[in-house]
């Protein structure tokens, strides 16, 4: 495939979703065969064009993961930077994450893995040992676990 065809395939797979410029540019050099001067030029023109925006890519990660998933700030940071996203961007993204759906979404989990746990002895343990794995620091969750504990 040349440039241009791997460019016009790029352009409308990042019209129907969101990437960030990891998963293009690695798209892109597999389609290249490796040429990696080719794939950065079609990167270099998906970017000026607005095909591929990292804040628009974090944001929507961020609310998805946030609100469907209900993950929590450390852990979609942690995958964020895992796809090679600056720390600024990061941060604009989890800004968009409504605070009284976050906690309302966390309740939600802790309840439901609650009724799953509640006749164990070692409920307490396991279910912040769960939420802690979602994401959630230690301070956010302790309070929402012993609320839920508590009934």
């Amino acid at each position: 495939m040349d440039e241009k065809q791997v460019l016009d395939r790029l352009q409308r797979q990042c019209a129907r979703m969101e990437y960030c410029t990891s998963d293009i540019r690695r798209k892109a050099l597999k389609a290249l065969e490796g040429d990696a001067g080719a794939a950065e030029r079609v990167v270099a023109s998906l970017l000026e064009d607005r095909f591929v925006d990292d804040l628009r890519y974090a944001s929507a990660f961020a609310r998805e993961k946030a609100s469907l998933q209900g993950w929590g700030s450390v852990k979609i940071r942690f995958m964020l930077a895992g796809k090679g996203i600056a720390r600024e961007v990061i941060d604009a993204a989890l800004q968009e994450i409504e605070p009284e759906k976050a906690s309302a979404k966390l309740r939600r989990v802790v309840e439901e893995k609650y009724r799953v746990l509640k006749d164990d002895p070692q409920c307490r343990l396991k279910l912040l040992k769960f939420v802690l794995s979602r994401g959630y620091t230690y301070d956010e969750v302790s309070s929402v676990v012993e609320e839920v504990m508590r009934g």
